[in-house]
């Protein structure tokens, strides 16, 4: 625990406390207003997420010449999830689609689109998770594509992908027909062969921008080829990939501590005998953030030990949201049963950060593999 305790501290020299408390101050002020209706599905905050791309919330974490460093991303995304999951999601989503760009060796396509990503100009998603389940043996991929002139046709259908719109991009994989082989893309949601589907109501999180994608005969044209093979790239960005989603969780964990600490004053004297209390989950959020902090220095690092301890830190992440958002509700009792009260959202919010790809019985599956 020094190593990683020295790794918090270290992290106060960098410029990041900067960028994520310019986050912080704009999710207090533009977000939290907006956070009931981003819930139940009457508002997807696109403005809200073009401010944070200004003040450099998905751009921190994009690599110049050589070594990336996630931790101002991740905590730029927990001052986000502190006020609401569903933002931090799609803050996610377009950090990720920028860790895309950014690692492409398609140097056309990060110089046409890096800088849009990464400064919120223009947004968008990642549908990996038909590829990310597909590459660990529990699903087939669902799109399809063959080899033509300038380009490919890629035609299928995604379920579900996030933080989508008109004039929005997503980074997604398809199976090649014509030869052994996955080709990693950047699906245009202005295409018109790609349409897109409203999902049913879920039980959170509905102003995400989440869509079901159908593609019907699409020409993707050389240009927006992210990968080609696609396998070499997803091990390169899969580190990164999962360890920004720790920001969802530290924030989601935060404000369950704010709950439970907002309720002591006029239950403390009975919220006492239940046996999680604040301190516990407080001691567990250090811990976790320092474990997340030095993991987030080195994502590029390619030995199978660092892999298995961001599978295992992903893993544990969200247990501990469900297990904080659990408790704060048991804290607040039956005012946290309101659907006013946020307690319940939160409670909403954690199944999801332990269902989202990779999912907790995938990441368990992960590490008895590996």
């Amino acid at each position: 625990m020094g190593s990683l305790a020295l790794s918090r501290v270290d992290v106060l020299d960098q410029p990041a406390p900067s960028i994520a408390g310019e986050v912080a101050r704009i999710a207090r002020e533009d977000l939290a207003p907006l956070a009931a209706g981003i819930d139940d599905g009457t508002v997807y905050p696109a403005e809200v997420l073009r401010k944070f791309g200004a003040v450099g919330a998905w751009g921190s974490h994009v690599p110049h010449e050589g070594p990336a460093d996630l931790r101002c991303a991740i905590q730029a995304m927990a001052a986000i999830g502190e006020v609401c999951g569903a933002t931090a999601f799609m803050a996610w989503c377009q950090n990720t689609l920028a860790w895309y760009a950014a690692n492409s060796t398609n140097l056309k396509l990060a110089k046409r689109f890096g800088d849009a990503f990464s400064t919120g100009r223009v947004l968008g998603g990642t549908g990996l998770s038909n590829p990310m389940k597909s590459f660990f043996g529990i699903e087939k991929l669902k799109l399809k594509g063959k080899k033509v002139d300038g380009g490919y046709i890629v035609r299928g259908a995604l379920p579900w992908v996030s933080n989508l719109g008109p004039g929005h991009y997503f980074g997604t994989i398809f199976e090649r027909e014509d030869e052994p082989g996955q080709v990693m893309f950047l699906a245009d949601c202005s295409d018109p062969a790609i349409t897109l589907t409203p999902c049913k109501p879920f039980l959170a999180m509905d102003g995400t921008g989440t869509y079901g994608v159908q593609f019907r005969d699409v020409f993707v044209p050389d240009e927006l080829i992210l990968a080609d093979p696609a396998a070499p790239f997803v091990k390169k960005i899969r580190a990164g990939f999962i360890l920004l989603q720790a920001g969802m969780a530290l924030g989601l964990i935060k404000d369950c501590i704010n709950i439970m600490d907002e309720v002591d004053n006029p239950l403390g004297h009975i919220n006492r005998y239940l046996p999680q209390q604040p301190v516990h989950f407080r001691d567990l959020a250090a811990e976790l953030e320092a474990e997340t902090m030095a993991l987030a220095r080195d994502p590029y690092n390619e030995e199978e030990t660092y892999w298995r301890k961001v599978i295992a830190l992903r893993l544990r992440a969200g247990e501990a949201s469900v297990a904080a958002a659990h408790a704060a509700m048991l804290h607040c009792g039956a005012r946290g049963y309101l659907k006013s009260h946020r307690a319940q959202r939160r409670m909403r919010e954690a199944y999801f950060v332990a269902i989202v790809t990779p999912a907790t019985k995938q990441l368990r599956k992960m590490l008895a593999d590996s």
